[in-house]
């Protein structure tokens, strides 16, 4: 922070402030009022609002609206794709100062050196990343990852000034069971912050849950779960990504007294997303048009978040507190034309000065070699478990389906959207690979396949060619992880993700571009779905309900175990 005597002197007004911001209005998040006079900033701090300074640099702000900064309360940066510098320069300049980010994507892959890197890049953005240590590497016993994090491994990071506590507990069958792995993270944490993840947990089980010191939640789908969830003393981020979109559902719920305890998150939303529709300013104007208070939204993206990650030097346009601001045309538009962050205007020649840690995790898909016969499903039962893709959600159904073996196979069968799932260990473990089937793509030719498979980031496909699902799996390695579209032999759009598997070394403006590419792609094979990749991303992770796939086979949430 600036030093305290220059703080008290300039915001007294016995000496000129470093910047004054003159001719908007600051809405004010806990009375939903319009404030007006200058705001003075001394260094990285707000020292003045509401009167007249005179300043060293003047900005004129008529006719704008002033708003603390947005804070992203959930998000793995990794799933935008782009590096942590990267998303500095997607998302700082529409608002958002503060992201709270969970790297356990990049730890699922290179473990406690993927966390230190994030860490490191930490230090060096505009944005102020802050980092929730990763609590499930790997999210359960029924996945091949490439690393494993115990408590041990966690502790001697709980100290870095960009962390805040444990992230996501997402084996909260664990948790209520006291799985010893489980149980010692939690005591390692206790009396820190401790992100919570437990999907359709109600009853005794969530009480368990909570009692673990469990405190923030994002998974609630409905506003019945959400309540819930309130009304035991969790707050609830309301969640709206590429994939998973609880926004429309939980909005009902958000009002000026409950938005205390309410707060926004993005979770998992790629360059091409925030390029068409935004980041948290999507969430914000939509919000806003669907009717609930500015008041209300403006909190849960500020103050009620900084208060619930315990961030006590931000949230309101008030003196004492982080110079971060987000300038906007109006309330309802959330259009912010000048973003401050720290007291520095987000532009070119700022992130331009930033120091950038090299990236790590070059190499990292060490797949075996696969050939179509690789992809056969053998059985002598036509009772197949099949996955039932729920468009905008990550739960899925568990739907059963007669698929008749022909010569000791089920195929694919397009005419009823059954489609060839596939995942394959790519960490060079055990060289696993199984199959099983999805319902939901639409798909009626060729494969799409990925590295960005959530959480252990093994290679995923979904094909009705097995062919095309060897060319676009064979492909991973050369391109060291990333995302393809094969059709009738031949590659039609690729994205290199070299970064773990998980990032691009590119700018983000040609990862949106690549983006849109494989989106034609992917739609051009027949599939229905908006975004297909990080839906397929999704249909591995398994401690989301109902059914999932992993390496090791497929996967019964709800008894939390894998299928024979």
């Amino acid at each position: 922070m600036a030093d305290l005597s220059e703080r008290i002197a300039q915001g007294r007004g016995d000496a000129p402030a470093d910047i004054v911001l003159r001719g908007g209005q600051v809405f004010d998040v806990i009375t939903g009022e319009m404030l007006s006079g200058d705001v003075a900033i001394c260094g990285d701090t707000i020292v003045g609002t509401c009167a007249v300074y005179d300043a060293k640099q003047v900005i004129d702000v008529t006719g704008l609206t002033l708003v603390p900064g947005f804070i992203d309360t959930h998000l793995h940066i990794e799933s935008s794709l782009v590096t942590p510098h990267e998303f500095d320069r997607l998302v700082t300049p529409l608002g958002v100062t503060t992201a709270i980010c969970d790297p356990h994507e990049i730890a699922n892959v290179l473990g406690v050196p993927g966390i230190q890197y994030f860490l490191d890049a930490a230090l060096e953005t505009l944005l102020d990343i802050r980092v929730n240590l990763s609590s499930c590497v790997p999210s359960s016993h029924m996945e091949t990852t490439g690393a494993v994090i115990e408590a041990e491994d966690l502790i001697p990071l709980r100290t870095h000034p960009q962390v805040i506590g444990l992230a996501e507990v997402m084996n909260y069958p664990g948790v209520i069971h006291q799985d010893p792995g489980i149980i010692a993270k939690l005591r390692a944490f206790e009396g820190d912050h401790i992100d919570g993840h437990a999907p359709l947990l109600s009853g005794k089980d969530l009480n368990a849950y909570i009692a673990a010191g469990i405190r923030t939640e994002h998974e609630a789908t409905t506003a019945q779960e959400a309540r819930e969830k309130l009304q035991k003393g969790l707050r609830v981020l309301i969640r709206e990504g590429s994939v998973s979109k609880d926004l429309d559902a939980l909005l009902p719920l958000l009002t000026d007294r409950t938005s205390a305890y309410m707060c926004l998150c993005t979770d998992d939303r790629n360059p091409l997303d925030i390029g068409e529709h935004g980041h948290l300013d999507y969430l914000i104007r939509t919000a806003i048009a669907r009717g609930t208070s500015p008041t209300a939204v403006y909190r849960a993206a500020s103050l009620s978040a900084a208060e619930a990650f315990g961030l006590k030097d931000r949230g309101l346009i008030a003196p004492g507190l982080r110079a971060d601001i987000a300038c906007l045309g109006s309330l309802e538009a959330c259009d912010a034309h000048l973003t401050l962050c720290a007291g520095t205007q987000i532009g070119a020649t700022a992130f331009a000065a930033r120091k950038i840690t090299p990236p790590i995790g070059r190499a990292s898909v060490k797949a075996p070699h696969v050939t179509a016969q690789d992809f056969r499903t053998s059985s002598n039962r036509a009772e197949t478990d099949v996955i039932g893709v729920i468009e905008g959600k990550i739960i899925t159904e568990h739907l059963s389906e007669t698929i008749t073996p022909t010569s000791g196979d089920k195929r694919p069968d397009p005419a009823r959207d059954l489609t060839k799932i596939a995942v394959i260990e790519r960490h060079g473990k055990n060289g696993n690979i199984a199959t099983g089937f999805v319902k939901g793509f639409g798909l009626q030719k060729g494969a799409i396949a990925s590295t960005v498979c959530h959480d252990h980031h093994n290679i995923a496909c979904v094909g009705v060619d097995y062919d095309d699902m060897a060319l676009a799996c064979n492909r991973m390695t050369d391109l060291e992880g990333g995302l393809v579209v094969a059709e009738g032999g031949q590659i039609l759009a690729e994205l290199a993700l070299p970064v773990a598997g998980l990032m691009s070394l590119d700018p983000f403006e040609d990862v949106r571009t690549a983006l849109e590419d494989l989106r034609d792609a992917a739609h051009s094979l027949g599939v229905t779905l908006d975004e297909p990749f990080l839906q397929l991303a999704f249909l591995a992770l398994p401690v989301i309900p109902m059914l999932k796939i992993t390496d090791r086979g497929m996967v019964d949430v709800l008894k939390f175990e894998i299928i024979s």
